[in-house]
């Protein structure tokens, strides 16, 4: 694994971005992507609305709160779907090890790159530079001799930046990092580590593998080969799908029996997202979570595989029957999900209605 050359590429507020540069309007202004209401959850913030504290995953109603001239615009991730694939259409002239994270970033490995440039940095400028040119919109890349150290990279200059670490400035880099900054380290880990007075990478590596695993188990080893710089993995293209859900959280809590246009609404939303997907879902789930925050899922595999959004709809539907918390039970969230996913060529052949003999 010596001598790799891995690029991180993020595209910026990609959600955000994307909304701006469709319409002119929205250019130089807060943006949030979301849907208004309380139990509604930022998707994406434009970089004029992150000034005044807003970011992913926090509540729609304190993103208002805090920007208030935000103007809102509803998800589309139809058309987010669309530009993730034009971005990854340029990556692929340079590269066929491409291993997306999500819509809006993935791992590149251009240790041998397609268009012959020199160097990992050149290819990154050049994509960017390309991105840019043909999208109007902009990305941030790190580039280093690993996955980890990539990531980091990426976030060292955004937004529009780029950030190369070399093999022999790793250190330099790492040591006087939070240990926050790592992988996997939330705010329950990084408490622990502060009890142990760990609190940067460098005091991190004085740790002994035996001690890191006695405190934290198999994630013991893992931290102590992050905090040297050490990531093996490697890029992983069309890593296959194991799941595929759409969910959504109601707007005040609801009964079970009210629940039902909303599973129909999302079933069709799935549906039409699975088949993007060239395997074939075997088994259907629900996912609920109650005004207590409970969750519970129900699932089914049946005989044969969903063929139409109908059967889809009324797979998910029965479930709904063998939820059992009573009748004056309320929920906040539903959800729809498909996985156990199979090769096409296990697909159970359906007679065509209309075959002559």
């Amino acid at each position: 694994m010596a001598g790799r050359k891995i690029i991180h590429v993020d595209m910026d507020a990609f959600y955000a971005s994307v909304e701006q540069r469709d319409d002119a309007q929205l250019r130089g202004k807060p943006v949030i992507v979301a849907w208004k209401g309380k139990r509604s959850v930022v998707c994406a913030a434009s970089y004029e609305a992150r000034k005044f504290g807003v970011h992913s995953a926090m509540p729609a109603v304190t993103a208002e709160r805090l920007c208030p001239e935000a103007i809102f615009k509803p998800p589309d991730f139809t058309r987010y779907r669309a530009v993730s694939r034009e971005v990854r259409e340029i990556f692929k002239r340079h590269t066929d090890l491409i291993e997306p994270l999500s819509l809006d970033e993935a791992y590149l490995d251009v240790t041998e790159n397609k268009t012959g440039l020199p160097t990992a940095t050149l290819v990154a400028k050049t994509i960017r530079k390309q991105i840019r040119q043909e999208l109007s919109l902009t990305a941030s890349a790190g580039v280093a001799p690993n996955k980890f150290l990539a990531k980091l990279a990426s976030d060292w200059r955004k937004p529009d930046g780029l950030f190369v670490i070399q093999p022999e400035e790793v250190d330099a880099f790492l040591l006087p990092l939070p240990v926050g900054r790592i992988p996997g380290v939330g705010k329950v880990t990084e408490e622990k580590l502060a009890k142990l007075g760990l609190k940067t990478v460098s005091e991190l590596r004085v740790l002994e593998r035996s001690k890191l695993e006695d405190e934290f188990g198999r994630y013991g080893a893992r931290l102590y080969e992050l905090a040297r710089g050490i990531d093996e993995s490697r890029v992983v293209p069309n890593r296959p799908t194991q799941s595929v859900s759409v969910e959504d959280t109601f707007e005040s809590d609801v009964l079970l029996p009210e629940t039902e246009p909303m599973i129909r609404r999302l079933a069709e939303t799935l549906w039409e997202a699975s088949r993007k997907e060239p395997r074939i879902a075997r088994t259907v789930v629900l996912k609920l979570k109650t005004k207590e925050f409970k969750i519970l899922t129900r699932s089914q595999t049946p005989a044969s595989q969903p063929v139409s959004c109908e059967e889809l709809t009324d797979i998910a539907l029965k479930l709904r029957e063998k939820v059992e918390l009573g009748p004056q039970q309320r929920y906040r969230l539903i959800g729809v999900g498909l996985s156990n996913f199979q090769p096409a060529e296990d697909r159970e052949v359906q007679p065509d209605l209309f075959e002559m003999p």
